[in-house]
């Protein structure tokens, strides 16, 4: 019983000397945060006499700090038997303090939520867009896009890089992800990235027969139909050619990937060979799409009407 109230005692003194020590750390950077700015500060209370405020790097009084810290926390250790509990409380005091130093040092998680909205955010000040990039891992002279994924956070990074956000890794091309992707600005030009990723976003399709489309759209390709976007609001009334895609392919299952096939290709047989189905097929196809649509669809203007007509499709979704 005694050795138990003697190690429990010794397990709350290492608690207590890790709080110690993460506030030490704090204070230490907050006080050279302050000389930093060139701010005059007082002596304080809880300052030792002759304690020296300047002339010592903060990064150095606080590895003293810890250092003095860990000697009295391997001191009172020695004194017993180690056990799985000592290693548990080690572990706890090592995750504080690298929290704090985290904060204290300026290092942020690469999709921070409240960093990436302040950086996305025309009307947040320069300096605090530039701030929330470089506390992101941005270089404010190089140049960056801004991710709009479907149903998660907004991220922001750097141009070329943008691939690795399309495929996660070990994920195959595209696999279950849909993304607008801005288009590569400044820094401080995020604000409108976001904005144009945000209307590919709305171009995405989820990539199945019934829904057919590309998952990521990039917002520099989309030209002049991205002005479609303003046109039609998301879950309002959708235009009649769209009302019109909707009925036929109620009744018609392989017609939403039969259209997408000719709309996206360059020829009716490259859209066969798209959809594995022989050239005569595709006609017979087409022919009932026709009288279902209401217009055709193998001329110049009526390829047209129809990919504008899937385009809304997709914008017209809630």
């Amino acid at each position: 019983m005694r050795a138990d109230s003697a190690r429990s005692a010794s397990h709350l003194a290492d608690i207590d000397r890790a709080g110690a020590v993460a506030q030490a750390v704090e204070t230490d950077h907050a006080r050279a945060a302050a000389d930093a700015n060139g701010t005059h500060r007082p002596a304080a209370a809880h300052d030792a006499p002759g304690t020296a405020r300047t002339g010592a790097a903060p990064d150095t009084m606080t590895t003293d700090r810890v250092r003095a810290a860990h000697n009295k926390v391997d001191v009172g250790h020695a004194r017993g038997a180690s056990s799985v509990v000592d290693a548990v409380i080690l572990e706890r005091a090592a995750g504080v303090l690298r929290l704090v130093l985290d904060r204290t040092r300026g290092r942020a998680p690469a999709d921070d939520p409240a960093l990436v909205e302040t950086l996305l955010d025309g009307t947040a000040p320069e300096a605090a867009r530039l701030h929330a990039a470089r506390r992101l891992g941005l270089d404010p002279a190089l140049p960056a896009r801004a991710l709009a994924p479907l149903n998660e956070r907004p991220r922001a990074v750097p141009a070329g890089a943008e691939t690795d956000a399309v495929v996660p890794a070990g994920a195959e091309a595209g696999a279950g992800v849909r993304l607008g992707v801005g288009p590569a600005v400044p820094v401080l030009e995020l604000p409108r990235s976001w904005a144009e990723a945000h209307i590919a976003l709305r171009f995405t399709a989820e990539g199945t027969p019934q829904d057919p489309g590309p998952r990521v759209v990039y917002a520099e390709e989309l030209g002049g139909i991205a002005l479609l976007a303003d046109l039609v609001v998301p879950g309002a009334e959708p235009p009649p050619d769209v009302r019109a895609l909707e009925t036929a392919a109620a009744s018609t299952p392989w017609l939403p990937a039969t259209l997408h096939a000719v709309a996206s290709t360059a020829s009716l047989r490259a859209a066969a060979a798209e959809i594995n189905v022989h050239h005569s097929t595709l006609q017979d196809r087409l022919a009932h799409a026709e009288h279902l649509l209401g217009w055709p669809v193998r001329t110049p203007q009526g390829r047209l009407r129809l990919q504008l007509a899937l385009a809304m499709r997709h914008l017209a979704r809630p």
